[in-house]
């Protein structure tokens, strides 16, 4: 942000059209509020991506993405402002203050120029000015790619890559339960995962069967299957001495400790194929070979009724919204793993799945996978020995922060390209439109009258909904 004192009028030259700054006009009043509110809701790959990632999930922010949020923030603006500082000094602009502020919690700042010296310059010179705080903001962002790109290098002494350590895991987390900080992700649904990234993936993108509980009580003609199918060759006897759930008149539930488990022909799931229904113990039925064509570690053209004749392939009647997920961890830096001698070939192999041991297990969460998939801090490193577990959320750290930078000064440089009040791109803008010799001078100032005012009630709109959106969601209205 660029404000001007002293401005006057009088010209030492002439050019054809030269642009009266708006930016400059206001230089007591200009406001960096529209900066820090970029970096809200254009900081993601997108907007619509960014949000909905934000209220995925209550347990997305914690304290220590509020706090990188807000130096990323503040370094991002003041390095901005430091474009402009440097860019005016070369072209010899005398600076006359700086000024830093909060603004409805959003923090900004501004260097007010000379106006006089200032409106004196060239066109392409006062261009450069007002665009050097953007082209800094781009900058950054390489800086912080590089230094991503770098990171395994930097942190190679002390921490290793391969395999996906759990760094943290809020006791409000869905997960909580079963999984602890330091453990291991071994896979999802058999398949090997060793990034965040392909966690975030595979949950967030799971197609999994979602059944209507409802209309799994009120009878058959409204039940139906959607999505992939993950289903257990259950042997007849369990079938046997379970309870059938399926009773036309009365409507009959399972137990809270067992699962409703519903039988699947090669036909599908349809109106004629619910009539059985079995109440079985979940952690046992997991631990049994797997069928159906809904498994992410089974390959194309495998056989989907893979049973044996005296077993049925049975999947999990769940309710709306409800995904059915296996999970498979190891935890090698506890106590008793620590102690056994196979625990070192246990931490260094974490791109392959050896079996479950006894530093390893395997649960099924049933719920709703993109809060799970957001619930916990995951890191793709290690620490080399466990002596170093006290920094084990060091790369994590890192990265986030490298991250949280390069979007939060992305999102300062789109956001000032706009032609919104108070902002760079106004001046921008303004200048630009003085190269087009065949635009009066009126017809320039209604050209920037116009863009300005549609620019700015869109942003504020686009800003107002994201607001309006995350007070719904978390029920402040």
């Amino acid at each position: 942000m660029i404000g001007g004192v002293g401005r006057s009028w009088r010209r030492g030259r002439a050019p054809p059209v030269l642009p009266s700054s708006a930016a400059a006009r206001r230089a007591e009043h200009s406001m960096l509020l529209w900066d820090s509110i970029g970096a809200v809701y254009f900081s993601g790959r997108s907007f619509s991506t960014w949000l909905q990632n934000l209220l995925a999930s209550s347990f997305g922010i914690s304290i220590m993405d509020i706090a990188a949020i807000i130096a990323s923030t503040v370094f991002s603006i003041a390095f901005h402002e430091f474009g402009h500082a440097v860019a005016a000094a070369s072209e010899g602009i005398q600076i006359e203050y700086v000024a830093v502020f909060v603004a409805a919690l959003f923090p900004g700042a501004l260097i007010a120029l000379n106006c006089d010296q200032l409106q004196n310059l060239p066109l392409f010179s006062m261009l450069r000015i007002y665009c050097a705080g953007i082209w800094h903001n781009v900058m950054l962002c390489g800086v912080c790619v590089i230094m991503a790109l770098l990171l395994p290098v930097v942190l190679y002494p002390l921490f290793v890559t391969g395999g996906l350590m759990i760094t943290g895991v809020p006791e409000a987390s869905p997960l909580s339960g079963y999984l602890s900080a330091h453990n291991f992700i071994l896979s999802v649904d058999g398949l090997n995962i060793t990034r965040a990234d392909e966690w975030m993936k595979m949950l967030t993108q799971d197609n999994v069967v979602q059944i209507s509980s409802r209309d799994l009580l009120e009878g058959s003609e409204g039940y139906r299957a959607t999505g992939s199918r993950k289903g257990y060759c259950v042997p007849n006897s369990w079938m046997d001495a379970s309870k059938n759930l399926w009773q036309i008149n009365d409507k009959l539930s399972c137990p809270d400790d067992l699962v409703a488990f519903q039988r699947m022909s090669e036909k599908g799931i349809g109106k004629k194929e619910v009539e059985d229904k079995y109440c079985l113990i979940a952690k046992d039925v997991v631990k049994l070979k797997k069928c159906g064509n809904g498994w992410r570690g089974v390959e194309d053209g495998r056989s989907n009724f893979t049973c044996l004749e005296d077993e049925y392939c049975l999947v999990p009647v769940l309710g709306p919204g409800i995904s059915w997920i296996e999970i498979s961890y190891a935890r090698p830096y506890s106590l008793e793993c620590l102690q056994k001698e196979r625990n070192s070939s246990l931490l260094h192999d974490g791109n392959n799945n050896p079996g479950l041991g006894p530093c390893q297990g395997t649960f099924v969460y049933a719920g709703d996978l993109l809060s799970a998939a957001h619930s916990i801090k995951l890191s793709s490193y290690r620490p080399r020995w466990p002596l170093l577990l006290f920094i084990a959320d060091v790369p994590r750290i890192l990265q986030d922060g490298l991250s949280c930078l390069f979007r939060v000064s992305a999102a300062l440089a789109v956001v000032n390209c706009l032609p919104v009040y108070f902002l760079d791109g106004e001046a921008i803008l303004e200048t630009m439109l003085s190269y087009f010799s065949w635009f009066t001078r009126r017809q320039q100032r209604n050209i920037l009258k116009v863009c300005r005012f549609l620019w700015t009630i869109l942003s504020i709109v686009l800003f107002s909904r994201t607001l309006y959106s995350m007070t719904l969601y978390y029920g402040f209205v």
